[in-house]
């Protein structure tokens, strides 16, 4: 079966207040855009010199890519993802400045009204809404606004998406392209936000007022890159607005710019699954024929209508009683918050009354460290003080030892300083003194010894004569 989606894209839908920024040439890719292809890898064979890149923004934000061929003044292709139908259509038209005027300070697109004289060769590279008045063409947007949510879908409204369309095939093309995409590629992707789609057109020779060049064939490439995934293409020919073509992406290369290469790795096209593939190309077929996918599971819904009516109306009772349970439970559960409440409210009251007591207790003790501490600096001052001033009274007793001393008479001095001449000169008298008075004082013991024997002998004679008889003395 056919794997590629690719699809002529024609619609008129509105950018409100869009912004986008050409890409510059040193830039990799759509530059902050590239989160619009699978891999960020945009697509590759699109190199002449003409082609522009454009990453499209609103509120600063990237909202879809856009390559755009100024020789052609149309998009050859625009990237995005599918967000989600947005109901909100109004057109509000916008123009890239910087394609015209690369040196202007435009950084953002605007309403080609508010430029008209201020942008250099407007104009010249892009197509303007004058190129289609009274043309017979729409401004068809590759990008469609009704896959598109409310930012995004406002995004899509400026002329670097759009491509000449007659009216009837924009109408045809907005009917096809929003069923494919919700109702067969969508349901099938696993992962809805890495559905990417690839709107594209490719430009003939027929020119809008001899400038935009009318597109001979829309497409529209779709990559499903999630684990099972799976790509597809559609192409719908401009001379048959009926035509829904299905093919594969390798396909739809062939039909564009020889070396094209849509998506990095086929994504996918090599080892999707078959099944998956024949439902989606069965969905697309009944598309293509008018049928609505999913129209039994509407009819079903009707007819199960009635019995749901008649279900209604025997579980109203069941329904009163349980809204008077629920009202019971809810009535119930206020209370007892209530409850707790007050209890919470008391216990709190008493935990805060002592926690309030004890900071009381930790202020008063900081209060008297802090004093403590503040006193040091006082005392260690104080003995630094009493140092200084105890230093300075021994420099006073110094000074007035030494005014004593320098007050001493000279006389005083003259004797102190002779004092050792007078004692060295005495010295001989002093020893001869000195001998005289040891002789005299061993002659004076010789003396008391002789007299203290005298004496003695003198007792000694008396007791004799005392107690001796006297015969006996005379024998």
């Amino acid at each position: 079966m056919k794997t590629s989606i690719v699809f002529l894209l024609c619609i008129s839908v509105f950018p409100g207040f869009s912004q986008g920024r050409v890409v510059g040439d040193d830039e990799t890719g759509f530059a902050e855009c590239n989160m619009f292809f699978p891999g960020q890898v945009p697509p590759e064979g699109f190199t002449e010199p003409f082609h522009v890149k454009i990453c499209q923004q609103y509120n600063k934000e990237p909202r879809f890519a856009t390559l755009y061929s100024t020789k052609d003044k149309i998009p050859l292709y625009s990237a995005f993802k599918y967000t989600k139908a947005a109901q909100n259509e109004e057109e509000n038209w916008l123009v890239e400045p910087q394609i015209d005027d690369p040196e202007n300070d435009l950084h953002e697109m605007v309403h080609e009204a508010n430029i008209v004289g201020t942008v250099t060769n407007l104009g010249a590279n892009q197509a303007l809404t004058s190129d289609y008045v009274g043309s017979g063409y729409e401004r068809g947007l590759l990008n469609p606004s009704l896959l598109n949510e409310e930012d995004f879908q406002m995004a899509t409204y400026t002329l670097t998406n759009a491509v000449p369309l007659s009216p009837s095939l924009s109408k045809s093309w907005h009917r096809d392209i929003g069923r494919v995409v919700e109702q067969a590629l969508v349901p099938h992707c696993s992962k809805k936000d890495h559905l990417y789609l690839l709107a594209g057109a490719i430009p003939s020779s027929v020119r809008v007022k001899g400038k935009v060049s009318v597109p001979e064939t829309l497409w529209l490439a779709a990559c499903c890159d999630a684990p099972e995934g799976w790509s597809l293409g559609l192409v719908k020919k401009m001379n048959d607005e009926n035509s829904l073509v299905d093919l594969a992406v390798g396909e739809l290369e062939k039909q564009l710019l020889a070396g094209v290469h849509l998506f990095k790795g086929n994504c996918g096209e090599d080892n999707q699954s078959q099944g998956k593939t024949e439902a989606i190309l069965q969905a697309v077929s009944q598309i293509r024929s008018g049928e609505q996918v999913g129209i039994s599971d509407n009819q079903e819904a009707k007819d199960s209508g009635f019995v749901r009516k008649v279900a209604g109306i025997i579980a109203t009772p069941f329904i009163k009683i349980l809204e008077l349970l629920i009202y019971v439970f809810v009535e119930l559960v206020k209370f007892v918050f209530y409850f707790l409440w007050l209890v919470i409210k008391r216990v709190g009251g008493t935990v805060l009354d002592g926690v309030y007591s004890l900071w009381n207790g930790v202020v008063s003790y900081l209060k008297a460290i802090s004093m403590v501490l503040i006193s040091i600096p006082y005392d260690v001052g104080r003995v630094i003080v009493n140092i200084f001033l105890g230093f300075l009274q021994i420099v006073q007793d110094v000074v007035s030892l030494t005014y004593s001393i320098l007050r001493i008479p000279v006389g005083f001095v003259l004797h102190l300083a002779a004092f050792p001449y007078h004692s060295i000169c005495a010295i001989p008298s002093v020893l001869r003194d000195m001998a005289t008075g040891i002789g005299g004082t061993f002659s004076l013991v010789v003396d008391a010894t002789a007299a203290l024997l005298h004496g003695f002998y003198y007792l000694a004679g008396h007791i004799v004569k005392r107690f001796v008889p006297k015969g006996s003395s005379d024998d």
